[in-house]
């Protein structure tokens, strides 16, 4: 996502059922590496969630209500994204809350197009497998 008063964000990732996946990806804001890291355990979400650390910023992206709700957070800012639908939607929209930037905007609009189904726990279970596969380089 770029534009007038956005900075530049990117994805890159596997790709899975045509979006790039969470795990092993790269986000950068203007060719500069964000930190990344979750924790695929946990039963909660907020637990579970993608923390992100770029800027300066540590932010928190997390699954909110049903699997086409997320909330980007940080302290003082928030951009909750919903989708139109889970697998492939027409429209996202956003609310926001706090005092958010374009920073915060473009990270929420361009996570919503990353394949984030295992921040919930059932994608969590169905994603199990594959985890444990990946991890089997032998194979």
């Amino acid at each position: 996502m770029s534009g007038d008063n956005f900075p530049l964000v990117t994805y890159l990732g596997l790709r899975y059922l045509r979006r790039p996946l969470l795990a092993g990806g790269e986000l950068r804001v203007d060719w500069d590496p964000a930190v990344l890291s979750r924790n695929v355990y946990p039963p909660g979400r907020r637990e579970r969630a993608l923390r992100i650390q770029v800027k300066g910023r540590p932010y928190t992206y997390a699954q909110k209500g049903g699997k086409r709700s997320h909330e980007l957070a940080r302290p003082g800012a928030g951009v909750l994204m919903r989708r139109s639908s889970w697998n492939n939607p027409r429209t996202l929209s956003g609310t926001c809350s706090g005092a958010p930037d374009a920073l915060d905007i473009s990270l929420a609009v361009v996570l919503e197009a990353v394949y984030t189904r295992n921040l919930s726990l059932p994608g969590a279970l169905v994603s199990m497998p594959g985890r444990f596969l990946n991890r089997c380089n032998f194979l």
